[in-house]
C-alpha cells in the first residue's frame, strides 16, 4: 500500500481527546490523546468526513456555540453522546424538522457513516462533533441551552471495578442538567439492567438538588417510547434476549 497524505479525517482519527476522571466522576483537567484503534475508517467514511466537515461538522473551541447562527433558527437543540453509526440520530432529525439536532462521537467510522446517511437523506437539522462530550459540555454549551440530551447504549463497564469510567455519574448529571432549559430532557437507554441500575440511582441521588423529575409513573424505567428509533446495539440485545430499559426525566 502506498502512503498517502494524512487528511482531516485521518487526523481526527489519531489525536481525539478524551477526559479522565477521579473516582467519583469528577472531571479532572488532565488530557490525554489516545490512538483508536478498534473499527476500520474506511475510504468512503473518509471521504464523508473530508468532504462534509465544512457543513455538519463543529469544532470544540473556548467559546459557547451560538445555536441560531450555527443551525439558521431558534428550535430546542438535542445533543446525543455517543451516536456510534448515527443511523437513529439521522432518523431522528428526519421525523423532528422542528428540533436541531447535535451528535457527538468520537469514533471516526462512526462519524463518517452518520454524514453519509445525512446527506442520502438530506438533513439539514444536524451537526456532528468529533471530540471528548465532557470537554465540549464544559467549554461549548452555554447553560439553560439545551432542549434534551440523549445517551442512549453507552459502554457499560460492567465490571465492578470499572464503573468509575461509566459516563453516567453524579457530576456528569448535574453538569446536563445546567445546560437544559426549563422543560428540556434527559433520556438514557441501556440494554445493561445493572447499568440502569446505577443511571436510575444516580438521577434519584441529585434529582431534588438540579431540580429534575422522573416522567415514569412507578418512578424507575419507562416503556420504550416510539420516538426513539430502533438501533443495531438494542437489535442485537433483543436477538440474545437482554430487555432494555429507557429512564426519562425533564427538567422543572
Amino acid at each position: 500500500m502506498t502512503e498517502q497524505k494524512q487528511t482531516f479525517a485521518d487526523q481526527k482519527r489519531k489525536t481525539v481527546e478524551t477526559a479522565e476522571f477521579t473516582e467519583d466522576g469528577r472531571y479532572k483537567r488532565k488530557v490525554r490523546s489516545f490512538v483508536l484503534r478498534t473499527g476500520r475508517l474506511s475510504e468512503y467514511q473518509r471521504n464523508m468526513m473530508n468532504e462534509n466537515w465544512s457543513e455538519y461538522g463543529l469544532e470544540h473551541q473556548a467559546e459557547f456555540f451560538d445555536f441560531e447562527k450555527i443551525y439558521g433558527n431558534s428550535n430546542p437543540v438535542v445533543l446525543e453522546i455517543g451516536f456510534g453509526m448515527g443511523k437513529s440520530l439521522v432518523e431522528m432529525a428526519e421525523q423532528n424538522p422542528d428540533k436541531n439536532y447535535l451528535g457527538i462521537e468520537v469514533h471516526t467510522p462512526g462519524v463518517g457513516a452518520c454524514l453519509a446517511y445525512a446527506l442520502e437523506k438530506n438533513i439539514k437539522n444536524l451537526r456532528v462533533i468529533c471530540h471528548d462530550a465532557t470537554e465540549i459540555l464544559r467549554d461549548c454549551i452555554a447553560d439553560e441551552s439545551l432542549g434534551g440530551l440523549q445517551l442512549f447504549f453507552p459502554d457499560p463497564w460492567h465490571k465492578a471495578k470499572h464503573h468509575k469510567r461509566r459516563i453516567v455519574q453524579p457530576h456528569f448529571v448535574e453538569t446536563v442538567a445546567k445546560k437544559l432549559t426549563v422543560g428540556g430532557f434527559i433520556h438514557f437507554a441501556t440494554d445493561w439492567e445493572n447499568y440502569a441500575e446505577h443511571m436510575l440511582e444516580v438521577l434519584q441521588s441529585v434529582q431534588r438538588a438540579v431540580g429534575i423529575h422522573n416522567i415514569s409513573k412507578t418512578n424507575d424505567y419507562i416503556p420504550r417510547p416510539d420516538f426513539r428509533p430502533l438501533t443495531k446495539f438494542e437489535a442485537r440485545g433483543n436477538k440474545l434476549g437482554h430487555g432494555v430499559w429507557d429512564l426519562y426525566f425533564i427538567k422543572d
